[in-house]
């Protein structure tokens, strides 16, 4: 759908149409799944143990923790992976059949219709009245087994006659593994407006209620992959670069005002314009998040900028009327001074808005992550032209106008050097305009070729302290297999010093979305920063991959993965698809293709 569809009416459409499909018999009609997408997987959870079987695990999972994990707010969806699911399993006996002369349909007709409640209408008496009900459902093999499929000559003969009846494991077309060690996996989908880290507290939270009601050697392990881990990490870093910003304005202001009071009047602007401005974002419904921090963190270092210029005026001004034998009152002094730059700093403010705005007009996924950004540094700077036409006058009156810092004349020695040093910079510039003008024509043509050989990226390259990595075996490659192959992936993984845990989804789970054969597999890795860059720890991953025979492997991060999958419908940057009625020429175009992308520089994970 379009983006800004009311989605519970779209769903409500989809519904009534679905309703008037006739399905052939014994299909399931088709149903719709919660109100999610690829970007709302925010967390994968573990649970191993060392003594509970695989398939009571499992059984765990399925009744325990994902009816928890439901009911949690804002969760959509939770999908179990790995374990063996139960189930009362009928072995029918051909040869025993055949001998009581029964049918394998009569059999199972049996079966399902010996594990069904029933109505028994109403028992009325005189002043009042009973309930009757047949209560049928199964709770043990052995009443499965004990039931009737007929009666031959007044002689019943039961389920276990001609069948072996027994709890085994379902047909699996999955599996997960934490670790090199198989184990159940839970794929957690958040609701599209639920904050993730809400969420991931709420889901931990839960999950440590629910630890005290399983048994002691099952483990749950909640790390395996949170999404919450990345933006609390980018959030600290644009908190830090916030902090630093700040920092060196403080510095550069003391070099240039040369005194406290002015420096003051100035930073005063920095918190009360992001105050504002998160006061506004909050009325508008935009929370805190890395693009709106992103962009108060572009806006710190020009928050100061209007306050920097009305400050500087008035206190020039302030030390003119100083010197002069017939002062003015301070107050007027300090309005006129502000009113000689107030058009100016509006201009100017306005101006660096418009450059802004155009982000407004970006439709799609673009202009729903860049849209915050852009309202974030508007309302930054407007609070802050809004502060410098109030705040700062007053303030200068209060601090600046009985000082005595008024009373001395000049600049501060850094001002007085770098003016030195500009007029003799300018003198030059003047004598020789010519030479200027050409040279910034020069270089302004430079710029404009350089433009096409620019590389172009939706967003840059995120180090988002994980990776994602996607095996492919040969297709008709077995479960069993492709689980062998996965652990040697997973070892092949661990020998990096970087890796903390890897957890792995092979096949498909019962919910998933992802129409993925046993021949695929998909692996988190959590990393640790020691000593390199995260994409050196990637190409050596890549390497050890290389080794491994008969895997074609793909190896990107976790939260780029998705947004792939978001933006083109693969896994991959770039995509190419190719459309034609015959499979096999479909299949050597597109490995001729291949061979002519190979060689390309900076092509990796070619699939």
């Amino acid at each position: 759908f379009n983006l800004g569809t009311d989605i519970y009416r779209a769903r409500q459409l989809v519904t009534e149409k679905l309703g008037q499909v006739r399905l052939p018999t014994g299909i399931r009609p088709p149903v719709l799944g919660p109100i999610s997408s690829t970007m709302g997987e925010i967390m994968l959870i573990s649970m191993t143990s060392k003594t509970t079987s695989a398939m009571e695990l499992r059984s765990l999972a399925d009744w325990v923790v994902r009816p928890r994990l439901l009911g949690v707010a804002g969760v959509a969806q939770v999908m179990i992976i790995g374990g063996e699911t139960k189930q009362y399993q009928v072995l029918a006996d051909p040869a025993k059949l055949r001998d009581y002369n029964l049918t394998l349909k009569e059999l199972m007709d049996a079966v399902g219709e010996a594990n069904v409640n029933s109505s028994g209408g109403f028992l009325e008496r005189p002043n009042e009245e009973y309930l009757i009900r047949a209560r049928g459902r199964v709770n043990t093999v052995e009443e499965l087994a004990n039931s009737v499929v007929t009666v031959r000559n007044n002689t019943p003969i039961l389920v276990k006659n001609v069948a072996t009846v027994r709890l085994g494991p379902a047909l699996k077309r999955g599996d997960g593994s934490f670790n090199m060690h198989s184990d159940v996996v839970a794929t957690i989908q958040k609701q599209p407006n639920a904050n993730t880290l809400e969420v991931t507290k709420q889901i931990e939270t839960a999950l440590a209620g629910l630890k005290r009601t399983l048994p002691d050697d099952v483990t749950i392990d909640t790390k395996a992959f949170q999404q919450a881990a990345f933006i609390e990490r980018a959030v600290g870093n644009v908190k830090e670069a916030l902090a630093e910003g700040g920092v060196f304005v403080c510095i550069i202001l003391f070099l240039f005002l040369w005194n406290f009071r002015t420096t003051f009047i100035s930073l005063t602007a920095i918190p009360l314009s992001l105050i504002t401005a998160i006061i506004t974002m909050t009325y508008f419904g935009i929370g805190i998040n890395t693009m709106t921090l992103g962009g108060l963190a572009i806006a710190i270092g020009e928050l100061v900028d209007d306050a920097i210029v009305d400050v500087e005026n008035v206190f020039r001004r302030l030390k003119q009327n100083a010197q002069s034998s017939n002062p003015q009152p301070v107050s007027t002094v300090i309005y006129q001074a502000s009113s000689e730059i107030r058009n100016s700093i509006v201009f100017a403010t306005l101006i660096i808005v418009l450059v802004f705005l155009p982000l407004f007009n970006l439709g799609g996924f673009e202009g729903r992550m860049f849209a915050p950004l852009a309202f974030a540094y508007i309302a930054s700077i407007a609070a802050s032209l809004v502060v410098a036409l109030t705040v700062t006058p007053a303030l200068c009156y209060y601090l600046l106008g009985r000082s005595k810092l008024i009373e001395k004349e000049g600049d501060s020695t850094f001002v007085r050097l770098l003016k030195k040093r500009y007029a003799r910079d300018l003198n030059w510039t003047l004598r020789h305009p010519g030479t200027i003008i050409a040279a910034s024509v020069v270089l302004l043509v430079i710029a404009v070729l350089l433009i096409p050989r620019m590389g172009r990226e939706f967003l840059p390259a995120f180090n988002e302290g994980a990776m994602n990595i996607n095996i492919t075996l040969p297709p008709g490659t077995s479960l069993g297999e492709s689980n062998r192959i996965g652990r040697t992936v997973e070892e092949a993984l661990h020998r990096t010093p970087e890796v903390v845990s890897t957890t792995r989804r092979t096949g498909r789970a019962e919910l998933d979305e992802h129409a993925a054969g046993v021949n695929q597999s998909e692996i988190e890795v959590v990393t640790r920063e020691v000593d390199r860059p995260h994409t050196a720890v990637m190409e050596e991953v890549r390497q050890n991959m290389a080794q491994i025979p008969g895997v074609v492997s793909e190896v990107g991060q976790p939260i780029s993965h998705r947004m792939d999958h978001l933006l083109s419908g693969t896994r991959a940057q770039i995509a190419i698809k190719l459309f034609g009625p015959d499979l096999v020429t479909l299949r050597n175009k597109a490995e001729e293709i291949r061979k002519a992308m190979e060689p390309i520089p900076g092509v990796v994970d070619l699939m």
